[in-house]
Order: C-alpha cells, then sequence, then structure tokens
C-alpha cells in the first residue's frame, strides 16, 4: 500500500472529505428524481462533477477553517 508523509496527510483528509460528501449529496438530489435503473448513471455523473468542483475549495479554505476553529475554541476548556 503506498503510505503518504504525515504532512501532506490535510491534502488526502480534503480529498476523501469531499469524496465522501459530495457522494452523499448527489445520491439524496439524485434520489427522489430519477427510477432505480437510471439513479446510478445519474448520481454517479453528479458525484463526479461536484467531486471535481468541491476538492478545490475544500484544500483552499480547510486551512482557513483550521484557524477560525482554533481562535473560536479553547484548549484549556472540556
Amino acid at each position: 500500500m503506498i503510505r503518504l508523509s504525515r504532512r501532506h496527510g490535510h491534502y488526502l483528509f480534503g480529498v476523501v472529505q469531499s469524496a465522501i460528501t459530495c457522494a452523499v449529496a448527489a445520491a439524496v438530489a439524485s434520489g427522489p428524481v430519477f427510477p432505480v435503473e437510471r439513479f446510478i448513471a445519474h448520481w454517479s455523473s453528479a458525484w463526479l462533477v461536484s467531486w471535481l468542483m468541491m476538492v478545490p475549495v475544500v484544500l483552499l479554505i480547510a486551512p482557513w477553517l483550521r484557524r477560525l476553529v482554533d481562535r473560536l475554541t479553547d484548549e484549556t476548556r472540556p
């Protein structure tokens, strides 16, 4: 198995997180609209398009979001 350096872990996290989020969102959006026979084809294309758009957003915003969360939280509180 190929393993990445820990210093690149945030990139892998962003890729996997965006893939899962887009898969769920595409399934929810496609479910009520398409019959079962067409669901998989529509879902997979909707997932791919949304994921390709979301990966850069997640990777670019993650550092800013991490700093924001650090400012809004206090590690001394339980």
